[in-house]
């Protein structure tokens, strides 16, 4: 079932889908992003999620893990096997296991149950805002870290010459610290300068995706500075 959240206020250019089956938190989380001008649709299920997905072309999806029908994983990876699209998770499950397999099949963030809803508006609006710079970005060059290269204007990655996923937050996570070889960067640094907003719960946040980011291109491409934060490393 999709039911649509009428927005109140000011109107905004941006659309976001909650696929949510915990009507309680569903209706929190639409009220507070509608309060913020976005247009929210809500799908209660997996398979109305990624239906809803097809049909609306939202700029951003709010996705909780355990749905029924279709778990949030395979809900996630079909709606970006179809179309891109910035996507922040949500679980009751903070395993380590769990987080990478979201960002594995295409999540671009994820808040652990239960969360804070003014940290979900800031981590809604760093992701659209991600959005609008990526298309102000063609004219950066590309960059490497040893055999991986990130090309800005096409948003892709190859290691070797072979093409590699990463999602949005990846690519630029790993763009911003190639930009900077040999320079550390806390996490503090990254979560305001890659992720847009500093929330307490940040640092993992980044440490998770770092792990992710190894996992699909060597774990020498980011390098830990242990007590400080993490640097372009190299990647044979």
């Amino acid at each position: 079932m999709i039911a649509t959240a009428s927005p109140t206020g000011a109107s905004s250019d941006f659309s976001v889908l909650v696929i949510e089956d915990e009507r309680p938190i569903a209706d929190a989380v639409a009220a507070r992003l509608r309060n913020e001008g976005y247009r929210v649709d809500i799908a209660a299920d997996g398979p109305s999620g990624v239906a809803a997905c097809e049909e609306l072309g939202p700029d951003l999806v709010v996705l909780d893990l355990m749905l029924p029908g279709i778990d949030g994983l395979e809900v996630c990876e079909r709606i970006q096997r179809r179309r891109p699209v910035p996507v922040l998770m949500l679980t009751a499950r903070d395993t380590e296991d769990d987080l990478l397999r979201g960002l594995d099949v295409g999540a671009d963030d994820y808040m652990t149950k239960p969360f804070s809803m003014r940290e979900l508006s800031a981590r809604v609006r760093a992701l659209l805002r991600r959005v609008e710079r990526s298309a102000e970005r063609r004219d950066l060059p590309v960059r490497t870290i040893g055999a991986v290269a990130l090309d800005p204007a096409a948003r892709r990655v190859t290691r070797s010459g072979r093409a590699v996923h990463l999602t949005p937050t990846e690519f630029d996570l790993c763009y911003f610290l190639a930009s900077r070889p040999g320079r550390v960067t806390t996490r503090e640094e990254l979560l305001v300068e890659v992720w847009g907003y500093e929330v307490p719960s940040g640092a993992r946040t980044v440490d998770s995706h770092v792990r992710s980011i190894r996992r699909k291109l060597g774990a020498e491409v980011v390098r830990t500075v242990h007590g400080v934060g993490y640097a372009a490393g190299s990647a044979a």
